[in-house]
């Protein structure tokens, strides 16, 4: 193909995994890195940390109403959410000035336009500024990401409701902010706006929050919604839109006994995510995709074209960054001499509502399911003296211990620093410890971390 640039490693996608394979490689190597975007990916842009910096301005809202608790007199209270976002923009304009140098320093050459492969490994880039290239790589590493997902109900697009990205960058609050979906997403943004003084209606599909947790974790999270005056529809499925997010939607709900009304006047997409293998060109690639549009990868990540990977969402991997980080490490690793694989990875993973929700391992729903028998230890947050001297008593630990031996298959906690205490547990399981070394061991007084010698304590024997 005449005018093809030639480079030894075309890295599609600068999220996670395409960021470090670029700053990372063989300096010997001719790399470009192709992003349409922003440089970084969603992470530090338009998702996870963007969204944990408002979610803490949201905290420390809620901390200040509840002042006198903690003696703090305060005759007034308002929130502005210009400052909030002044606050979350300056972190991200912080964050995209380390990703740019860190690019730099590596040497590797940084495109922005959209690429759409035109033969096996040769893309054509439409350049932000104008103009087109085409690039060639011996190997070629996609991290395309993913997206929200749009529900195809009737009247939906149409109403032009927020996904995740816009619901960050709103420099006003929603007076009724109506969100569809109880997962992650949904669950962080609907208790953070209601803190900044929204109402919110979740309406979610399933017959709880969470669904794919413990049913007592679904209860003790509707339960704090329920405190915090956030309305929960649950069982519930969006029949049609009316109207427009920004000003005034309408949003029909049958909830299994009836057809319902909901007036609102933002509405927020949190339904799942949509991997960006459309209108890419992969067709022409022999990268191959499974039924759901995810690229079809093994367990070293290699799809089914030679001499191309896919990494982080778009490979159908757990959507968490941490989880893309390690894709790229097994890549990069397996590049280098290394023999690393996918399988039977333990995926920890976080939902910054608060308090926190923390899972590493089985739950009881997944042992189950997967027919491996249990024992169950539980401890009430409240009987953690370190809640108490901060008074935040609210949630529980659980942790689930094989039936006849001492390995420890799963632990879920919903509480404060639930994701700090998680670490331990990964650690111990990890390491293949039976629950007796942390049961038995010395922790400081009073710490979070104290509550894990409690629940294992009271794991029952063996029969």
């Amino acid at each position: 193909m005449p005018n093809t640039e030639k480079y030894d490693d075309l890295i599609i996608g600068s999220g996670i995994a395409g960021k470090f394979a670029a700053w990372t490689r063989d300096s010997r190597r001719k790399t470009v890195i192709v992003e349409r975007g922003l440089l970084g990916g969603a992470c530090p842009n338009v998702a996870c940390l963007p969204s944990k910096n408002m979610i803490w301005s949201a905290k420390a809202i809620s901390l200040a109403r509840r002042g006198m608790e903690f003696g703090i007199k305060a005759d007034s209270l308002s929130v502005d959410m210009a400052a909030v976002q002044r606050r979350k923009r300056t972190m991200v304009e912080d964050l995209r000035k380390i990703h740019l140098d860190h690019t730099k320093a590596s040497s590797a050459e940084l495109i922005y336009g959209v690429a759409q492969f035109v033969a096996p490994r040769t893309v054509e880039v439409e350049l932000r500024e104008g103009g087109t290239r085409t690039l060639y790589g011996d190997r070629v590493f996609l991290d395309l990401g993913s997206r929200a997902a749009i529900p195809e109900t009737p009247g939906l697009r149409e109403s032009k409701p927020m996904t995740h990205v816009e619901a960050l960058d709103l420099d006003r609050l929603p007076r009724h902010l109506i969100v569809f979906g109880g997962g992650f997403v949904g669950l962080e943004l609907s208790q953070a706006f209601r803190r900044f003084g929204s109402e919110v209606t979740v309406v979610q599909h399933g017959p709880q929050l969470a669904g794919s947790e413990d049913p007592d974790v679904g209860a003790a999270l509707k339960e704090l919604f329920a405190d915090e005056g956030i309305e929960v529809l649950l069982n519930a499925t969006p029949r049609r839109v009316e109207g427009h997010s920004g000003d005034r939607v309408r949003v029909f709900v049958d909830d299994g006994n009836s057809d319902r009304a909901i007036e609102g006047t933002d509405l927020l997409v949190a339904a799942g995510r949509k991997a960006n293998t459309e209108d890419i060109g992969l067709e022409r690639t022999g990268v191959e995709l499974d039924d759901r549009g995810y690229i079809k990868v093994n367990d070293r990540l290699e799809t089914t074209a030679e001499n191309i990977w896919a990494m982080g969402d778009c490979a159908g991997s757990p959507q968490f960054t941490h989880v893309g980080y390690d894709d790229y490490s097994v890549v990069h690793a397996n590049l280098n001499g290394g023999n690393r694989t996918t399988r039977g990875r333990l995926v920890p993973f976080c939902m910054f509502t608060d308090p926190e929700l923390a899972r590493i391992g089985r739950n009881e729903v997944e042992a189950r399911r997967d027919g491996i028998e249990y024992r169950t230890a539980k401890l009430p947050m409240a009987e953690i003296l370190r809640t108490r001297t901060i008074s935040e008593p609210r949630g529980f630990l659980k942790v689930l211990v094989a039936k006849n031996s001492d390995e420890i298959l799963g632990f879920t906690a919903f509480g404060f620093e639930a994701s700090e205490l998680m670490v331990a547990m990964q650690t111990s399981i990890l390491g293949h410890l039976p629950y007796t070394v942390l049961r038995d061991a010395i922790i400081t007084h009073p710490t979070m971390s104290e509550g894990l010698n409690q629940p294992l304590a009271n794991v029952p024997a063996v029969k």
